[in-house]
């Protein structure tokens, strides 16, 4: 086997387990990966959505059954961005003067959740249906036409809005990255874009680093660890679309 597949498989691996505990599928990562690896741009969207859907799949079903979901929060959210994301995973359009701004974004987030972690109940507010109806449509939309899921985006939005509990918010974003990876992979896949062979073998090593993730998020990490774990994630993030 080609040692650029392994190295790439176990950098999905790390990746995969990281992201998982904070309820994410690791897009942003896996995509950063084949960009340094020599993966080609037309393999990457599609590889990084079915990467995505395995890992948030595992992390949707861990906090369910560890009772960190809210469907009240989840539905209206999903409502929206899924036919958007579906569209934004047709269009394709040059999209890196986008990605800095959301690099930037990405950033102030990271440093909001790193420099003030807060705990489990902190900042608890009333949910408001009308905007989570219209921010779903955005982080649809957004999701479909960069390849990504969105929960990375979601994540730090609940916090800052108070809607939901941390770990709730790991599960919430867990489902919702499900979602929408499912539906702009649909609408990208309309194109017929090719997909690398070593992509079952990348599969297995995302697989086996969601579980572990996903296991330690939902049964054992502390709300206050899980912030600060969601901030590097989002510095992760920030740095692939800032630099990448």
């Amino acid at each position: 086997m080609d040692p650029s597949t392994l190295l790439i498989a176990f950098l999905f691996f790390l990746a995969a387990l990281l992201y998982a505990s904070v309820g994410h599928g690791g897009a942003s990562a896996y995509l950063a990966v084949m960009a340094l690896l020599g993966v080609t741009p037309a393999e990457m969207r599609p590889t990084a959505l079915i990467l995505n859907i395995l890992v948030a799949g595992v992390g949707t079903f861990k906090y369910i059954r560890a009772g960190r979901f809210s469907w009240s929060v989840f539905w209206p959210f999903a409502l929206t961005s899924v036919p958007m994301a579906y569209l934004g995973g047709r269009i394709h359009l040059p999209v890196r003067y986008f990605e800095l701004l959301l690099g930037v974004a990405l950033l102030f987030a990271a440093l909001r959740l790193l420099i003030k972690p807060g705990g489990e109940r902190e900042g608890l507010h009333p949910f408001a249906l009308g905007w989570a109806l219209g921010i779903g449509a955005v982080l649809g939309f957004v999701s479909g036409l960069i390849g990504i899921g969105g929960g990375i985006f979601l994540s730090p939005i609940l916090i800052f809005l108070g809607w939901a509990e941390t770990r709730q918010v790991s599960g919430i974003a867990a489902a919702f990255i499900v979602v929408n990876s499912a539906s702009g992979l649909f609408g990208l896949l309309q194109s017929h874009p090719p997909l690398p062979a070593a992509i079952p073998f990348w599969m297995v090593a995302v697989l086996a680093g969601g579980w572990i993730g996903a296991e330690l998020g939902s049964r054992y990490l502390t709300a206050p660890w899980i912030r600060r774990a969601l901030g590097v994630v989002l510095v992760v993030a920030a740095l692939r679309v800032l630099v990448v």
